[in-house]
């Protein structure tokens, strides 16, 4: 069926660029909410794939199928549609309306693969939550847990891990050889191998996003991008989460290196490698962190304090106050600006509650 005009109506796919209120318009003239255009494409598949949630409610309201097929050969879905632009807020609604989280659209995709694939967060969540498989294999046979592993995504991870995925070793086999990559040197591969290497010139953007960093790098056609690739470099904390889950003991000076990836201690990678430090709560870790502490560089200095700043809590007390504290506050005197400034907030949290240590789960984000 294709979508023409309607006793005298707007068409529903132009309305579809309009406004709501133009749907609304559309569908009461009399178009079906199961047009189609003249290349087999559906009107909600158009509306999941452009981010348009309010027209989405509409059509499904109207009685389009979620889980209806659009495009000349049937192989592209709502769904999946919504999912690869990392629309959570469409892919809600077209599951709250029946669509099937774990179909699978042409060459093999499912709406969760092509989240974990692209680091959609939310996404994936939201998939998760509605009974989507956290195992259910992609196109090469990958597991959405090693995709998301390779992806550097670590709220996705996290996402898969709290929904039970359980292909941990290749997970973390994964995120460890990402760790040994130039992931812009990846990257431009990935689009030479695609594009061939016809003397493009390329530019790399890093932007942080969602507890990370992500890589993006695009290739240039008389000055003007025409391809592009990118990655997130969550690398470090999602190694760290994987061995934790397997119970797995790194040694302390891969954390730290892990830690000081991006130089960033608000950045995934660093606050991970200290949790998971603060949680062995051992002598091992306080002589290491304390060395950390007498280190030339302010940045290793500064991770050095976060470990003390609550090395042992998890056990209800503060094991080591007796010699962090004195040491912290020696810090907070005399060191450079970024790790006194720590050493500050650390002899704040020993001077709390002991309840009162705990850090916030973190939230899913795209």
């Amino acid at each position: 069926m294709t979508n023409g005009p309607v006793g005298g109506a707007r068409p529903l796919f132009e309305a579809l660029y309009d406004d709501e209120n133009a749907v609304v318009r559309a569908l009461r003239a009399g178009s079906s909410a199961e047009s189609s255009d003249e290349e087999g494409t559906t009107a909600l598949y158009l509306a999941s794939v452009q981010d348009l949630p309010g027209a989405v409610r509409l059509l499904l309201a109207a009685g389009a199928d979620p889980n209806r097929a659009s495009g000349q050969d049937a192989g592209d879905l709502p769904l999946c549609g919504a999912a690869c632009g990392g629309h959570a807020e469409v892919v809600g609604a077209l599951l709250s309306a029946g669509a099937e989280p774990d179909l699978i659209e042409e060459f093999g995709f499912t709406a969760l693969r092509w989240a974990a694939g692209l680091g959609h967060a939310r996404v994936a969540e939201t998939l998760l939550a509605h009974g989507a498989d956290p195992d259910l294999p992609g196109p090469q046979g990958e597991a959405p847990l090693v995709v998301a592993a390779r992806r550097g995504s670590v709220h996705t991870v996290r996402a898969l891990l709290r929904h039970g995925a359980r292909d941990l070793s290749p997970a973390l086999e994964e995120a460890r050889r990402m760790l040994t990559q130039d992931v812009e040197r990846e990257l431009r591969d990935a689009l030479r191998r695609m594009y061939g290497d016809g003397g493009h010139g390329s530019v790399v953007r890093r932007a942080p996003v969602d507890g990370g960093v992500t890589v993006t790098v695009e290739l240039l056609r008389g000055g003007e991008p025409f391809a592009s690739q990118d990655l997130q470099t969550g690398h470090g904390a999602i190694a760290t989460l994987l061995e934790g889950e397997l119970g797995l003991r790194s040694p302390f000076e891969e954390l730290a290196v892990r830690a000081l990836r991006e130089g960033d201690p608000g950045l995934d990678n660093w606050l991970v490698a200290a949790e998971a430090l603060w949680l062995r709560g051992d002598e091992e870790t306080f002589q290491a962190a304390a060395a950390w502490t007498a280190s030339e560089d302010p940045l290793l200095q500064t991770f050095g304090v976060d470990v003390l700043a609550r090395l042992g809590f998890g056990t209800g007390g503060r094991p080591f106050a007796d010699r962090a504290v004195p040491l912290l506050r020696e810090l907070a005197r005399t060191a450079a600006p970024a790790p006194a400034g720590a050493a500050a907030r650390a002899l704040v949290l020993y001077e709390g509650e002991p309840g009162d240590s705990g850090r916030a789960e973190d939230e899913p984000g795209d």
